[in-house]
């Protein structure tokens, strides 16, 4: 489902500064033959293009720019761990885009963004950006979702072997399969509690304690699961997919039923509902020692208790 842009501005001519933001560790493959192809492109319809690797430097340049009215794009090359870094990175305001290069690309995937160099190129230099929401787990932003359990410790185990490989750390979906079997070992699901509150951040009194927990600002998840399919990240409120059951094959049979056009949400299993605030905590009667992680757009990001708000219109995002 593509998403609704209540409103897209047009940025100026003059704003002709593009820094393109290359992470080297993204995705299956090195960026760096697209990023010369998409900054060729770039320059040849009038852009002055910087390609830089340091995010301090590129988060400096990038506000600087911005500040001057000159920025024209800052273009991350990778994933959507790209994007949320970027994003908390910079200033409200900064217009960014994302080149996929990444291994689920939800965003760039969720915006119709082209994986190809001079596609992608066209868009930016149309400049047709609109206000994006976002959305803030404790102190770090995030723009697609959070997870919880046995979703959050297989991804903070592909990432640790990633920064333990010496090579380059590209990954791709098979990256998964033996984090997966090694997180199966001794599991337990333990249950997280969420709790639904008010504007003020105050409790609702709506509260369910679940072992699979999503809470998204897009609705697909891992490969393009429609986790919640009602999910749009410009309508200023967040889906939550809570499932019930308290073993991997509940998992299993979440994935499959959500892979079918997203029939999971009119189960019993499924508790679908939307929300601006949100507290997540370990429910209680869990074993003694219990620690359950989260992870932000397939980032390891902590662990619990954790709050969630809505940020909107927070990222200024390029459009078609």
């Amino acid at each position: 489902m593509s998403p609704f842009f209540p409103t897209v501005e047009v940025l100026p001519s003059e704003r002709n500064q593009i820094i393109l933001s290359v992470n080297p560790k993204a995705g299956r493959r090195s960026s760096k033959a697209k990023a010369d192809q998409l900054a060729e492109a770039l320059r040849k319809g009038g852009m002055e293009v910087e390609i830089l690797t340091d995010l301090a430097t590129v988060a400096r340049k990038a506000n600087e720019l911005h500040q001057a009215g000159q920025l024209r794009a800052l273009i991350g090359l990778g994933g959507d761990g790209t994007a949320a870094e970027l994003t908390n990175r910079t200033e409200p305001g900064v217009p960014i885009a994302l080149l996929p290069c990444g291994t689920a690309n939800l965003l760039a995937k969720h915006l119709k963004y082209s994986f190809k160099p001079q596609k992608f190129a066209e868009m930016i230099l149309a400049g047709r950006v609109a206000r994006l929401d976002a959305a803030q787990a404790n102190d770090r932003l995030f723009l697609a979702m959070i997870g919880f359990g046995f979703d959050a410790e297989v991804v903070n185990q592909v990432h640790a072997a990633r920064m333990s490989n010496p090579k380059g750390a590209h990954i791709n979906y098979f990256s998964y399969v033996k984090p997966i079997l090694k997180a199966l070992i001794g599991y337990r699901f333990p249950k997280v509690r969420v709790e639904f509150l008010d504007d003020e951040g105050n409790p609702t009194g709506e509260t369910y304690d679940r072992s699979w927990a999503f809470i998204c600002n897009i609705p697909n998840y891992g490969w393009g699961v429609p986790i919640a399919p009602g999910a749009n990240a410009f309508d200023g409120k967040l889906n939550a997919c809570l499932w019930r059951g308290a073993t991997l094959w509940s998992g299993l049979v979440l994935s499959l039923l959500a892979q079918l056009g997203g029939i999971h949400r009119f189960w019993w299993r499924a508790t679908m509902k939307s929300g601006k605030n949100f507290r997540m905590t370990l429910a209680p009667n869990q074993p003694e020692g219990t620690v359950l992680p989260y992870q932000l757009d397939g980032d390891p990001a902590g662990v619990l208790p954790v709050n969630v708000k809505i940020l909107e219109k927070r990222l200024t995002i390029f459009v078609k």
